[in-house]
């Protein structure tokens, strides 16, 4: 039996909840190629350098052998997705295409110039919902941080900010979770229960594109409020982004625009209950939540690795040549993790200085919605050490979800004394 590498060790499920001894180890060889042809990069300088570096694409056409493919011969992991989509989004194209389709949607989602306050203005609103959530707990002994706080939360808010109905959440949140669970990198891919929901997989992504063009059609007849609406009837100086890629687009806006805000605040959640001094000092501090939520997204980043970038030239790069052609993996949660660029980084620091950490990204692709995940974050994880009593772990670890790169609990139980005012 051939030994796996530390990286396959890492993908493998009945690790989800602890990679990081296996990332330790992967980072002994800062640049590591696997079985498959694929080049992990685990080190903060080194992925850095690729997030800046044009020899590195983004787009998954310009590589001839998709990331994950296995040597045994199994279906590549990224084809229930890929085949689905028609169209690159934002983060699967490079410049100039790329600059183009960014340029027309900031201004809808992120706010400057043209709307400087547009996500500072739904603070109100974030407040009202997450009081909301935290008044219905009220007589319960027992929550699920997850189901009842860290999904309805964001899930609700990318709603209103896109225009896509409330109602029609329960039908977009079968298509994501199917389409999630059909994914795997590591050495499970190749087994039949992954393999047999990749047909499902791809048919729930076909479904989630049908409903969001259905959706933009409806706008283009009769513009209606969000920014799904604005970008379908905008007549901006570059033109109409065309159809295809308004879907692929959306997709990525509603999906990206609360999945990793969910993982983010059940593992804010998660981290400060199995570390009660800085719940504690968070309590008597909350001026702490701003740098808390960054070195929470650090210590627990909620995108594990990115799997659609590639070598359109060969690179050389902490001694190792990645080939022209070849797939490479950024393992941003094994560079958050750096000891190299992080001081003691397996130590939790609400107050650590100098935290520049890639749970965004860098480069052109950091991240569309980090504003407003952030504002989101602060609010929900500020209110819930203020308001819940005696907050106490049922299990951990949590059971988490099966997907390696969005990697999250997929409950946190969480017992407690009551609800503050």
């Amino acid at each position: 039996m051939v030994e796996e590498t530390p990286w396959q060790q890492a993908l493998r499920y009945a690790n989800r909840a602890d990679p990081y001894p296996f990332y330790e180890e992967l980072r002994k060889q800062p640049v590591a190629r696997q079985p498959d042809g694929t080049y992990v990069v685990s080190t903060y300088r080194e992925i850095v350098a690729l997030l800046h570096d044009p020899r590195v694409s983004s787009d998954p056409r310009k590589c001839p052998v998709p990331a994950g493919a296995q040597a045994a011969g199994a279906e590549p992991a990224a084809e229930p997705i890929r085949e689905a989509l028609t169209e690159p989004n934002i983060i699967t194209c490079d410049p100039p295409e790329h600059d183009r389709d960014r340029r027309t949607m900031m201004p809808h989602f992120a706010g400057p110039p043209q709307a400087p306050h547009l996500i500072s203005d739904l603070e109100p609103d974030i407040r009202r919902l997450v009081d909301g959530l935290l008044d219905d707990m009220r007589g319960r002994t027992r929550i699920d941080a997850v189901d009842d706080f860290a999904y309805p939360l964001p899930v609700t808010v990318i709603c209103k900010v896109l225009g896509v109905p409330l109602e029609d959440e329960p039908r977009f949140h079968h298509w994501i979770e199917t389409a999630l669970d059909a994914l795997d990198f590591g050495p499970e891919a190749a087994s039949e229960e992954i393999r047999s929901r990749q047909a499902g997989g791809r048919q729930a992504v076909r479904e989630f594109g049908r409903f969001a063009a259905g959706l933009l059609d409806r706008y283009a007849r009769e513009p209606g409020p969000g920014m799904l609406s604005a970008l379908v009837n905008e007549d901006g100086a570059e033109g109409r982004m065309s159809k295809g890629v308004l879907v692929s687009n959306a997709l990525l806006l509603i999906f990206a625009g609360h999945e990793t805000t969910v993982n983010l605040i059940a593992h804010s959640v998660l981290t400060l209950l199995r570390h009660p001094d800085a719940l504690e000092k968070l309590r008597r501090r909350p001026e702490l939540i701003v740098p808390g939520v960054e070195e929470l997204l650090r210590f627990e980043s909620s995108v594990q690795f990115w799997h659609t970038r590639s070598a359109v030239e060969d690179i050389d790069i902490a001694g190792t040549t990645i080939p022209k052609g070849a797939p490479i993996f950024l393992a941003y949660g094994s560079a958050n993790r750096d000891p190299h660029r992080f001081t003691d980084p397996d130590t939790l620091d609400l107050e650590r200085p100098d935290n520049q950490h890639l749970g965004f990204s860098q480069g052109i692709h950091f991240c569309f919605g980090a504003p407003l995940a952030r504002l989101e974050v602060q609010v929900a994880v500020g209110e819930f050490v203020r308001r819940v009593q005696n907050p106490r772990l049922v299990q951990d670890p949590p059971p988490y979800r099966h997907n390696q790169i969005f990697r999250g609990p997929r409950h946190v139980l969480v017992d407690i004394d009551g609800i503050r005012d």
